[in-house]
């Protein structure tokens, strides 16, 4: 299932009740039209039940209520910031062109063990059975009853007991029944399509979390990285630092150096050393981060590549409009409006009368013995009309509830576009000033690291005071670390474009994550799922420890 066609699945158990309509979009992204009813053939009238029965499915055409109409989108031509070289990768597993197996192997632990992917699942079993729930009442509903009773009625009473009623009598009796109310307005079928909407919004949760987790799992590993480097940068500098104290402290022995140099060395090696503790401290932190993502206690994680020899994917190509179909956040939000909009149908189908057909069929007598002879059996049908005249704004409240939460979640789609294309907007700028952010301090570190070794030349030679040398080293060592945090950073934020971006590798990390399974029976709805995911044996649980069979 693509992510074009995910909100067209049907519903096969509703299907014998559909009827084409005609739609007129209006702003609102309700339809003009509010009542639907299917074109009556002619047809021969049978007699007795078949008659209500037949009439029943005719009516069942009417559906009250706006049918969805995707509303329109102002979206714009092309992002705010462009590259020039992209690449279609958005359906591509893009983590693997960093060419990092240890990367590739975290993002697969986490898609794997990670407790919110593991949530998200179950969740989507959840929506699935309120949906097998909401749409139930399309068939009718066979139940069955037994009763065994004996009992004594008091004769103390004003009521005389004939003298041929036994006291105590026994009652035994075997009941079969069926009812079934007729969606004659689509109150039911209404809430089947809210229903329906909600299965699609969750399992689009599930897929932003697959996204976040992707995204997050990589940035972390980067950061991760980023700080390595910046660690082991500090410690080559401590060491550098700490033999220039040791040398300046011998000089200062015997009188070749003032005391003032010593103490200027020994600021150099414990700025350096002071930087150590703190890069480790959040070096921690990171691997606790990343451990908590792959399901796992907080401890060390592997390393890969440097982030110096990191190879960067490339840029994804899109359009604004292909959002609309690939961010996740987008069509969760879509199918909360569908939900809400059908909702409105549900309540408004509430001011309609309800009718309902109900029978029984079964054997009622005194004596055990003669509970399934001929004179015991017994029988009934019926039908039912119930209708509202007052409730005191009981029905047209919920109306406007559902009006109002459909206007809530129609300005929230928008809000959620919105915020997409800015995302993607950020992304893109970052990535783009960050690449010449990276250039500029290389640079930078260049000509710092020939201005240290001039002011080192010239105070061997006795040219300058060691202030001097103090002076390049403390404006060079911050530059490396930035350097250093700056590339990781760049990295990153061509994470981001991906995240911001969506598209179908999402679909491509969904693979390697518990998927959502269908429910036992034959009325259990299908769970939607992306293009070449295998569907788990129905009732074979999502993978979370300890969930029920």
């Amino acid at each position: 299932m693509s992510d074009l066609d995910r909100p067209a699945i049907l519903d096969a158990a509703t299907a014998p009740f559909a009827r084409p309509s005609v739609r007129t979009a209006d702003p609102t992204g309700e339809s003009s039209r509010r009542v639907r009813c299917a074109d009556r053939a002619p047809l021969a009238v049978p007699t007795g039940l078949v008659v209500t029965m037949t009439l029943a499915a005719l009516l069942a055409g009417c559906m009250v209520g706006p049918d969805y109409v995707r509303p329109k989108v102002d979206t714009p031509a092309q992002y705010r910031f462009q590259f020039r070289e992209v690449q279609e990768t958005a359906n591509t597993r893009w983590w693997r062109g960093f060419n990092d197996p240890v990367l590739d192997d975290l993002i697969s632990q986490a898609l794997a063990h990670n407790w919110n992917v593991k949530i998200a699942a179950a969740n989507v079993e959840a929506a699935a059975g309120v949906l097998s729930q909401a749409r139930a009442p399309l068939f009718p509903q066979l139940t069955y009853n037994g009763v065994g009773e004996r009992a004594r009625v008091s004769e103390d009473t004003a009521t005389t007991i004939p003298g041929s009623f036994a006291n105590p009598a026994d009652n035994f009796q075997v009941l079969a029944g069926a009812s079934w109310e007729i969606d004659l307005w689509g109150r039911i079928r209404r809430q089947t399509e809210a229903a329906r909407a909600n299965l699609l919004a969750t399992e689009e949760a599930r897929r932003g979390v697959i996204l976040s987790l992707v995204g997050t799992v990589a940035s972390g590993y980067l950061q991760l990285r980023g700080l390595d480097s910046q660690l082991a940068l500090s410690k080559q500098t401590q060491a550098a630092y700490g033999e220039s104290l040791r040398l300046f402290e011998a000089q200062f022995k015997y009188g070749q150096v003032s005391e003032m140099t010593v103490a200027q060395a020994k600021s150099q090696y414990e700025t350096a050393s002071a930087q150590i503790p703190l890069l480790e401290r959040k070096i921690a932190q990171t691997e606790n981060g990343i451990g908590v993502l792959l399901g796992r206690n907080p401890g060390p994680i592997p390393r890969g590549l440097p982030v110096e020899t990191l190879v960067a994917p490339a840029v994804p190509a899109g359009v604004p409009s292909d959002l609309l179909a690939r961010r996740p956040d987008i069509l969760e939000a879509e199918q909360q409006l569908i939900a809400a909009n059908a909702r409105i149908g549900a309540a408004r189908a509430l001011y309609f009368p309800t009718i309902s057909l109900t029978g029984a069929l079964g054997t009622n007598s005194a004596q055990l013995a003669n509970l399934f002879s001929g004179p015991a059996n017994t029988w009934s049908f019926a039908g039912t009309l119930a209708g509202p005249i007052f409730t005191a704004g009981a029905v047209s409240g919920q109306v406007a509830q559902a009006v109002a939460l459909q206007q809530a979640a129609l300005n929230n789609y928008q809000r959620v576009i919105v915020g997409a294309f800015a995302d993607v907007s950020n992304a893109l700028v970052g990535r783009e000033k960050l690449t010449a952010e990276v250039t500029t301090q290389q640079r930078l570190v260049q000509a710092l690291s020939d201005y240290a070794r001039l002011a080192r030349l010239q105070f061997t030679g006795g040219y300058v005071p060691y202030s001097t040398v103090l002076q390049a080293d403390q404006e060079l060592f911050p530059a490396e670390l930035n350097l250093a945090a700056t590339r990781a950073a760049n990295l990153i934020a061509l994470v981001s474009i991906y995240q911001a971006m969506g598209g179908g590798w999402v679909d491509e990390a969904a693979r390697e994550a518990p998927a959502p399974v269908r429910g036992k029976g034959p009325f259990a709805p299908a769970i939607p799922r992306a293009p070449g995911v295998a569907a788990p044996p129905a009732g074979a649980g999502s993978g979370v420890a300890g969930a029920a069979p």
